[in-house]
């Protein structure tokens, strides 16, 4: 089976992109790989060209998947990973269903189903509850909630066809406890994790996971304006006494992608600073 899998990965790569017999190798390969390993073979990564989207492309490309991510502003850095990886780039804004159905059923028509979907893509804002205007929730709730529930129905029906799926969501600490001054940013992030479980319920029977990363504070470009000072106080208050790299977190997602027996579960990756 081993034999098998490499040579129709070997064989796909060689030719053009828009030639028609690449869907029958990469839908071949998922599923063979799939029914054999249990790991998916397709993975769709959102909010992928930095932080911890790109840690997750870069741990799935390791390990021979076939990676699409989502990006929108961040061109130099998405082809950069691409160029790097071997990784397809798609710049998407996932708050526009329009765009999102559009991507999916173009890659879905190139690959075969998405067996795995990342829903990583977020933004951030910090403001007191009385300063956030009706844009700026709307935006958050856009980005960080429809926009999970839009990629996740675009990319649903080929994992329903194939009996298979992963879909793995990138919540917050902030989605279980909550954090003053970020209000609209918790309440997307909680709404994020109600899904997750939900959905898990629902999409069981269908051979599909559905699970949540809820990360603590990690060095990414949402922190990068965090003073001297608040780190310190920040490592000082985690048991573990350090902040969290995006490794960190792609290590999480990974688990997910390789566990067929868990659904509808909540990991926190925090260094203990919630428990």
């Amino acid at each position: 089976m081993r034999f098998v899998l490499i040579f129709l990965s070997m064989r796909q790569n060689h030719l053009p992109h828009s030639h028609p017999c690449r869907y029958f190798f990469h839908r071949t390969v998922n599923q063979l790989y799939s029914s054999s390993a249990q790991f998916p073979r397709t993975v769709l990564i959102t909010g992928g060209s930095r932080g911890i989207g790109a840690a997750c492309v870069r741990t799935f490309t390791e390990r021979g998947c076939q990676v699409a991510f989502f990006y929108e502003k961040s061109h130099e850095l998405a082809n950069a990973l691409a160029a790097d990886t071997g990784a397809r780039a798609i710049c998407v804004d996932i708050a526009d269903r329009a765009a999102v159905f559009a991507a999916v059923e173009a890659l879905v028509g190139e690959w075969g189903a998405i067996s795995c979907l990342v829903n990583n893509a977020g933004i951030a804002q910090f403001s007191l509850f009385t300063d956030i205007t009706e844009a700026d929730w709307s935006r958050m709730i856009g980005v960080n909630l429809s926009g999970v529930f839009y990629c996740t129905q675009a990319a649903l029906p080929g994992m329903i066809r194939e009996k298979y799926g992963r879909i793995i969501n990138i919540s917050s600490i902030w989605g279980l406890t909550g954090a003053s001054c970020e209000v609209h940013y918790s309440a997307a992030k909680a709404g994020v994790i109600g899904l997750t479980r939900a959905l898990a319920k629902e999409l069981g029977p269908s051979g599909i996971t559905v699970n949540c990363v809820a990360p603590g504070v990690i060095e990414t470009e949402m922190n990068a304006a965090l003073d001297d000072q608040t780190r310190a106080a920040l490592c000082e208050e985690t048991p573990l006494g350090c902040i969290g790299t995006p490794e960190d977190i792609a290590k999480a997602v990974l688990y997910f992608a390789d566990a067929p027996f868990v659904t509808g579960q909540i990991l926190s990756p925090n260094g203990g600073i919630v428990i």
